[in-house]
Parts: structure tokens; C-alpha cells; sequence
């Protein structure tokens, strides 16, 4: 499929077709360090399934998150499903306390989160599973093949990498298909362009997280989250944008990003 600037919609893997104005689930635990169930559990289910009546069909999360506490939500407020909707989940990092991140990709805990993850968002498939990030202690061919292995059994359609480079993202090529990258990247941190147009060449999604960096607003732009959006939108037809928030009115703002494209 060739995609212009202007497509809203791009197919992950080639075969999952989203809209490129998503949203992240971090925030929707509980503070400090993103830790524990959060705390408005029913707005957060509220604000969710106003994402899905708004266009919001890629849905950002991770084991992290919680830890799992944001994969369990999702899955109260949006199972089952819309045939539209796609949820990807990240492993290999596991929070023990707000300020306590342990980073794991050895095979055997990347296939216990697997299995988590699709219990805790009710699939029998996770559509997409991402290595969250790279364990120095573990060659990334291992944690890739791990995931492989549970893609080839069934338990998940797409692989993506968080936290990579090209050379990291290389390896991982020589294992598996990739279907994404997750990668900080806004206007004002600009560092990883090149990585963005490596992975558009290959078929690969460019999710960027960290999206509102600051940077001066183009005439006409009415806020700033849009300006910022807008601009990864139309820096790449592969950039799929995931900006999270706890508020509907700033979720409703976002999602007019496109209006500045």
C-alpha cells in the first residue's frame, strides 16, 4: 500500500490498518511514576471509549504501565472490541516500585508477560507486542526470537521494538519481521529523524512517544498539542502519534490535529 502525507490511515505490517491519530495509555495510572490502578478508574473507562466514538483505533500500552494496571483497563472499558480497534502492549520492563524499573528480555520473562498481556486485555491474539526495551544482559536476537516464537504459536500478529536504534533495529530484522518502531521523537527533539525514514523505506510504523515537545506555533494553529501533532502527522506517511491524557476536553483538542495538516 503507498501512503502520502495526507493519509490518515496507515497498515501496520502491511495488513492492520489504523488511523495515525492514536493514543497512549500511560497516564491512565496511578501518580507518582505511573504506579498502581488508576485512581479515576471510571473516568478513565469513560475517557477511553469517547477515543473509540472520536476515531481512536490505536491504542498504546504496556505491561509497565501499572505495572498492568493500564492493560486491565483498557480491556473493562473497550472489551469486546470494535472489529477497528487495535491495542498494543509493550514487555520486557517490569515496575516493582514508582522509582524501581526492571528491565527483562530473557526469553522465558518475555513469554510470561506475553501470556499476561493476553489475559489481561481478554485476546486470544495480541495484534501488536513490542519489546519495550532493550536488556543490555540479553543479546536482542534472543528477546526477539522469544517473541517470534509466540507469534509463530499464535499469541500475537505483529512485532514491534521500543527504545532502539538502527543497529538494534537491524538485528532484530535478521529474526523477524518488524512491524514498529517506539521511539522518543517531536519537533524539538528531532534526533531520531533519520531512524523515521529508515523505517518508512522498510514498511515499518514510526510511533512516537513524547510527542508535545515544545516548539514555536505556526500562524493559524489554535493550541499548541495540535501544532505539535500536526507536525509529526506530516513529517512521515509511517508516523502513527499517541498522545495521552487524563482529560476528554484535551483528547477532543487532539483529535483535531488533522485540521492542521
Amino acid at each position: 500500500m503507498q501512503h502520502t502525507a495526507s493519509n490518515k490511515t496507515y497498515a501496520l505490517g502491511g495488513e492492520l490498518i489504523v488511523n495515525r491519530l492514536g493514543y497512549g495509555a500511560m497516564r491512565l495510572t496511578g501518580q507518582p511514576g505511573n504506579f498502581g490502578p488508576y485512581p479515576r478508574w471510571e473516568e478513565g473507562k469513560a475517557l477511553l471509549q469517547r477515543a473509540v466514538e472520536l476515531g481512536v483505533q490505536f491504542f498504546d500500552s504496556a505491561r509497565a504501565y501499572g505495572p498492568e494496571w493500564a492493560d486491565r483497563l483498557i480491556a473493562e472499558a473497550l472489551h469486546p472490541y470494535a472489529d477497528q480497534v487495535l491495542v498494543a502492549t509493550k514487555g520486557g520492563v517490569d515496575k516493582r516500585a514508582p522509582d524501581q524499573i526492571v528491565v527483562d528480555g530473557r526469553p522465558q520473562a518475555l513469554e510470561a508477560q506475553i501470556d499476561a498481556a493476553l489475559e489481561n486485555l481478554k485476546l486470544e491474539q495480541l495484534p501488536l507486542f513490542q519489546l519495550h526495551r532493550v536488556d543490555p544482559e540479553v543479546p536482542i536476537e534472543e528477546s526477539v526470537g522469544a517473541i517470534e516464537m509466540a507469534r509463530q504459536a499464535g499469541k500475537l500478529r505483529l512485532i514491534g521494538l521500543s527504545n532502539v536504534d538502527r543497529e538494534q533495529l537491524d538485528r532484530a530484522l535478521d529474526v523477524a519481521p518488524i512491524a514498529s518502531v517506539q521511539n522518543r521523537f517531536n519537533q524539538a527533539e528531532a534526533g531520531d529523524g533519520d531512524l523515521v525514514d529508515y523505517t518508512n523505506a522498510r514498511g515499518i510504523a514510526f510511533i512516537p512517544y513524547g510527542p508535545l515537545g515544545a516548539h514555536p506555533l505556526r500562524q493559524g494553529a489554535t493550541l499548541p498539542a495540535q501544532e505539535s501533532l500536526a507536525w509529526l502527522l506530516k513529517r512521515s506517511p509511517n508516523v502513527i502519534v499517541i498522545p495521552g491524557t487524563t482529560s476528554i476536553t484535551h483528547l477532543e483538542e487532539n483529535m483535531e490535529a488533522w485540521s492542521h495538516v
